[in-house]
């Protein structure tokens, strides 16, 4: 049977203590392995504070599988092959956090673009709304008709009651008036909301 001197000078003494919840050993094989634990996952993870996290990890890690721990060879060997597993651990969780992190730029990016393209085709047609508040009603008629709508001249003139060639006439005008708001309002707007109103209405 072991003394309590042996037991606390010795490996095997320390761990049949630690295995039995004795504080004072697991504080003696703290103190004995903890700077060389340190100094290997710094050198695996290169920075000290997660080194340090990953330290007091693996001792308590140690210590609630205390009854558990059972060495076939040196404790130090035990210890480092926790550490090494612990250190790819680290690095499989900071790359998922970084696909994790790309990911959602990705749908920051698009919600900021769906915002863009909203903000944009709002602007637009606000433009062309003003444009065709200016013309007489028949021309505004045959312009949204024809230009907004997409119908040709012949369905517009239907729903019209009058006929194709006067729509044409309409439309000709129309077109006209609304190039020329829109090139005046474009010069205090958005480029892009200008553009996309010319080629919109076939400017």
């Amino acid at each position: 049977m072991m003394t309590d001197v042996a037991d606390y000078t010795t490996e095997e003494g320390l761990l049949f203590r630690l295995r039995g919840g004795d504080h004072v050993a697991f504080e003696l094989l703290y103190l004995q392995y903890s700077k060389p634990l340190y100094l290997k996952l710094r050198r695996m993870v290169k920075y000290a504070e997660e080194a340090d996290e990953l330290l007091q990890e693996l001792f308590v890690k140690v210590w609630e599988k205390r009854e558990q721990i059972i060495i076939h060879q040196s404790f130090e060997a035990y210890l480092y092959r926790i550490a090494q597993r612990m250190a790819v651990d680290y690095f499989r969780k900071l790359e998922r956090q970084s696909k994790m992190y790309q990911q959602a730029q990705l749908s920051k990016g698009a919600m900021r673009e769906d915002l863009e393209e909203y903000l944009l085709a709002k602007e637009t047609q606000r433009l062309l709304d003003d444009a065709i508040a200016l013309l007489p009603e028949q021309r505004g008629k045959a312009f949204t008709l024809c230009k907004i709508e997409g119908k040709s001249h012949r369905e517009a003139a239907e729903i019209m009651n009058i006929s194709p060639n006067t729509v044409h006439n309409h439309l000709v005008k129309a077109t006209g008036t609304v190039k020329e708001y829109l090139e005046k309002a474009g010069k205090t707007l958005s480029p892009l909301a200008l553009i996309m109103a010319l080629s919109y209405v076939g400017c």
